[in-house]
């Protein structure tokens, strides 16, 4: 993947999020054509934010998404972006998953932040700052 940074009006960011989640009491109801718009729904509510799916993978029970997303928006507001208009249109859309569960989706998830350099790189960055010659040879 290259990296690719984006601008707004305050700076630059390059964020992504690695997100998972189950449908409820993990039943495998995520299959066929259900699957096929599922996989429709969350591109197209993606490109509505201006977020990038980089990858995106639909389970009989889960869902696996890797998402590039603004830095307005945190990681439990894009899951539930996700999960909330999934779940109105594909329970309208197929009557069997109202028969069946109370909710399309568990109400939890897995986030986690995605980024180009390892934690232990991050560290030593920030804990040799002292050892780096300043712009002005001093530091302040």
């Amino acid at each position: 993947m290259d990296r690719k940074v984006r601008q707004f009006s305050a700076g630059v960011h390059d964020l992504a999020l690695r997100i998972v989640w189950c449908a409820k009491y993990r039943r495998p109801v995520l299959g066929g054509r259900v699957a096929e718009r599922l996989d429709e729904l969350l591109r197209a509510k993606a490109e509505e934010r201006g977020w990038e799916i980089i990858t995106l993978e639909v389970m009989p029970d889960h869902v696996h998404l890797f998402v590039k997303h603004d830095p307005k928006s945190s990681a439990s507001y894009v899951a539930n972006q996700f999960k909330g208009f999934t779940s109105r249109v594909l329970r309208e859309e197929f009557p069997h998953l109202k028969s069946r569960m109370p909710t399309l989706w568990s109400s939890s998830y897995f986030a986690a932040s995605v980024g180009a350099v390892s934690v232990t790189t991050v560290q030593k960055y920030i804990d040799t700052q002292w050892e780096r010659p300043s712009k002005k040879g001093e530091r302040s």
